[in-house]
């Protein structure tokens, strides 16, 4: 099948990866070349590291590569039989391109994804020319590692559309949960209380969050929460409980913490900037 994937950041290329390893073709669509040029450059290597592992042969890898195409065209990207947006979480940018999308003229049976962690399916599914073909995929970093994926219909989501999400993410060897399209879902609406609660700890002095992070793992958390929001980028992070936060009516177990509003200020987004919570420039 061909999956066009909209946005080549971390997410976009994380999903691109699973899809290829799952022997879909994939079009993975940016405004911006330079984005793309990195994103086909990351998957590279992310594939042959693979093969250095013992992980997948280098024909596979070499057959991925020969199933990617990176562009900037959106007739391209259009013309996927399953589309998934990931791209940045501002309702109005995600719309733009659901309508760049429309207009570039999408066939009548394309599913329409998006991967939103925290906005709501049905506020924009509401938008579309066909809100009946379109659902939530909310993948999870780094996606093509981690199993999980909630699947969020809308209102106007057709049982059509949520079976065919709910086995195109089995074919890529994931498991599939539905979800109600809540504020969070369901894993983001319980991380809020990972999250803040430990950086509660924090600027209360009750430890550090290199002991807090540690005292976590040693319960069977496989990564502690500074560590977990240094990984997604404390910027991506912030967004999505400021999202959490205004869509629960204020409701205060959901507050964002200042203290992390501050290192995002600091431009300290976490390993892709090589500074967060922890130092990752060494």
């Amino acid at each position: 099948m061909n999956i066009s994937i909209c946005g080549a950041g971390t997410m976009g290329r994380g999903i691109a990866i699973a899809c290829l390893q799952a022997e879909h073709s994939v079009i993975l669509f940016d405004l911006n070349e330079e984005a793309t040029k990195k994103a086909y450059e990351y998957i590279n290597s992310q594939l042959f590291k693979a093969v250095e592992k013992n992980k997948m042969t280098k024909e596979n890898a070499d057959s991925c590569l020969a199933r990617l195409l990176a562009t900037t065209s959106i007739s391209e990207a259009a013309g996927g039989e399953f589309i998934i947006e990931a791209i940045i979480e501002k309702p109005e940018v995600k719309n733009q391109l659901f309508t760049s999308l429309e207009n570039a003229g999408l066939a009548d049976n394309v599913i329409l994804a998006t991967n939103t962690s925290s906005l709501s399916v049905n506020l924009l599914g509401s938008k579309l020319l066909k809100p009946e073909n379109f659902v939530g995929l909310h993948f999870f970093n780094p996606a093509n590692l981690m199993k999980l994926v909630e699947i969020v219909s809308s209102r106007q989501t057709s049982d059509e559309t949520l079976e065919r999400s709910v086995a195109f993410i089995k074919g890529l060897g994931k498991t599939a949960v539905i979800a109600k399209d809540v504020p969070g879902f369901i894993v983001n609406r319980v991380a809020r209380n990972y999250y803040n609660e430990a950086m509660k700890i924090a600027t209360e002095h009750a430890a550090e969050p290199v002991q807090i992070d540690r005292i976590m793992k040693s319960l069977g958390f496989k990564m502690g929460p500074f560590e977990l929001m240094d990984l997604i980028g404390n910027d991506v992070n912030l967004e999505v409980t400021k999202s959490v936060y205004e869509q629960y009516f204020h409701e205060s177990r959901f507050t964002p913490s200042n203290m992390q509003q501050e290192i995002v200020n600091a431009g300290m987004f976490g390993r892709k900037t090589g500074r967060g919570f922890h130092d990752y420039s060494k």
